[in-house]
């Protein structure tokens, strides 16, 4: 793959500017993985432009029935795919009452996003203005456990630029999840238990047929420059298959806030 947008470095890639025309192909570029479980480099908050989800977890399959135009003898009945996982990396946000979206920003500018291949992390950083006129910057970083396989991190940090600003954090667990290429557009996954005790909370799924069950978890910290704060969620959403909840702060001018999932 030909990426000349990328910039040369010994051990990382690193892509610098928001252009919207390559997020898909840099959601490959700058996917992580630890060997139990992998994940696209999808944005934590909301994405309107286009995007393709991608959580995965290895040994997890599904048996998709085979679909061709014309049947010959010899054509398998199922091909073995390997699923969408439940998505645990959203983080959907609110400032001053806008949900922040790089599709629909104002502007984007110093945009800038690095795989470190040496110390296996994956950071993004930007600055926003929103429509409401609120400028923000953004730092995130998010790697996977190497000795802990099946625990992923996130620090989702926001600082405040031109005002006092509300941020609103709202982690989420989604087990609604779906296969873009999908023989025959089903659905994969049965939700079989939606739970939350405090500012964690947990999706338990199992696959149709080959019946792989996957419970996955959320423990959410709120930080103000730096300093963890006592929050409980102001706000929680529970459906049959995805739980968010949501934590509210409020910062000064030139203050930081953050998450840690």
């Amino acid at each position: 793959m030909n990426q000349d947008y990328i910039k040369p470095d010994n051990w990382s890639i690193i892509e610098e500017g928001f252009d919207a025309e390559s997020v898909k192909s840099s959601e490959s570029l700058f996917s992580i993985g630890n060997g139990a479980m992998g994940q696209r480099a999808n944005f934590e908050e909301n994405y309107t432009g286009e995007t393709f989800q991608g959580s995965y977890i290895a040994g997890i399959y599904y048996p998709d029935k085979t679909k061709v135009g014309w049947w010959k003898n010899g054509y398998p009945k199922y091909f073995a795919k390997v699923l969408n996982a439940p998505n645990w990396i959203g983080i959907d946000i609110e400032i001053n009452d806008e949900n922040l979206d790089l599709n629909n920003c104002k502007e984007v500018k110093n945009f800038r996003r690095e795989l470190n291949m040496k110390e296996g992390w994956y950071n993004r950083s930007f600055e926003a203005t929103l429509q409401n006129g609120t400028e923000i910057a953004v730092n995130i970083r998010r790697f996977l456990c190497m000795n802990l396989d099946e625990v992923g991190v996130i620090n989702y940090e926001i600082t405040a630029i031109n005002k006092d600003t509300k941020i609103v954090f709202k982690p989420y667990i989604d087990a609604g999840v779906t296969n873009e290429d999908a023989n025959w557009e089903e659905k994969f996954w049965e939700p079989l238990e939606v739970k939350r005790n405090g500012n964690a909370a947990y999706v338990t799924a199992q696959t149709f047929k080959t019946h792989f069950k996957v419970t996955t978890f959320m423990q959410n910290t709120i930080f103000v420059n730096d300093k963890k704060c006592d929050i409980s969620p102001s706000n929680i959403k529970t459906g049959t298959d995805k739980i968010q909840l949501s934590f509210d702060v409020i910062i000064a001018k030139g203050q930081k806030s953050s998450i840690q999932k």
